[in-house]
């Protein structure tokens, strides 16, 4: 039997007069993030849990366990020194047109595109329900929701559970190159939980697809290390033109189209 006592120097044992586990972490404290993460980084895929509710899952959670009066305080800090952020929530802008609307947008157009790929798989504009934000942190998340299938689509990643990475990693580069690392971090937890659920199941039970999930992993950060602020990005300008073209017009840089739809096949 080896003797890893080198490794193992320094653990102490800390006493503690709780009856229930504690940490200093509030996401090892809570519960249902614990089993959160012990189930979904380490389960195969069914259809019997949709992929889809993995995700509303976390966000219910983390809405209890994340101190959302600290993140809005780090928005007003940051808001004080960049006049762009301040800006971009002073207007408020919240998108309102429908997949009829996009219709008029030629197949080649980001609109075209974003109207065929809603129109063909009966998506929904909004993947949660609209609703009237109560402060900087519920408006920077309505917008990430109105905006997160059109990143697949400018960023290069596809419809489809190892395209979703293109994404994740495009927001969880691109926050820490616009804001402080505290505030990124904070709007991070989400996306950082998220993907390494794909990661570890793609290692753990689909091993073939590896190579290509890690692929969408390094597309998805070179778009966010180049371009300008992902989460200010107004896309519903630039619906009328074609994709290259909205791709210069919003700063997104880097992008690489990968069909990642064949590897996503083999998890179901």
């Amino acid at each position: 039997m080896a003797d890893y006592a080198y490794l193992m120097q320094g653990i102490r044992q800390i006493e503690t007069s709780s009856s229930v586990l504690v940490s200093s972490s509030r996401y090892l404290n809570d519960a249902r993030i614990r089993d959160w993460v012990a189930t979904h980084l380490l389960r195969r895929n069914g259809p019997d849990v949709p992929t889809p509710s993995d995700s509303i899952q976390l966000v219910q959670i983390l809405r209890e366990v994340q101190d959302i009066d600290r993140i809005n305080a780090l928005f007003a800090a940051e808001r004080a020194k960049n006049p762009a952020l301040d800006a971009w929530f002073s207007e408020g802008f919240s998108s309102s047109y429908t997949v009829d609307d996009l219709a008029r947008y030629g197949p080649e157009t980001l609109g075209g595109i974003f109207h065929a790929q809603l129109a063909d798989h009966r998506m929904e504009v909004n993947i949660v329900p609209p609703f009237i934000p109560r402060n900087d942190f519920e408006y920077f998340q309505l917008r990430a929701g109105q905006t997160h299938d059109l990143e697949h689509i400018v960023g290069g990643g596809g419809f489809d559970f190892i395209g979703e990475l293109v994404p994740y990693y495009m927001r969880l580069t691109n926050l820490f190159m616009h804001l402080s690392p505290e505030l990124a971090g904070e709007l991070s937890v989400f996306s950082i939980l998220g993907s390494t659920r794909i990661i570890t199941r793609a290692v753990l039970h689909y091993p073939q697809t590896w190579l290509i999930a890690q692929n969408a992993m390094e597309r998805g950060a070179r778009v966010g290390r180049l371009s300008a602020p992902i989460h200010m990005m107004r896309y519903e300008d630039v619906f009328h033109l074609p994709l290259d073209e909205a791709r210069a017009a919003l700063g997104i840089k880097g992008a690489e189209f990968v069909d990642t739809g064949p590897a996503s096949a083999q998890w179901n």
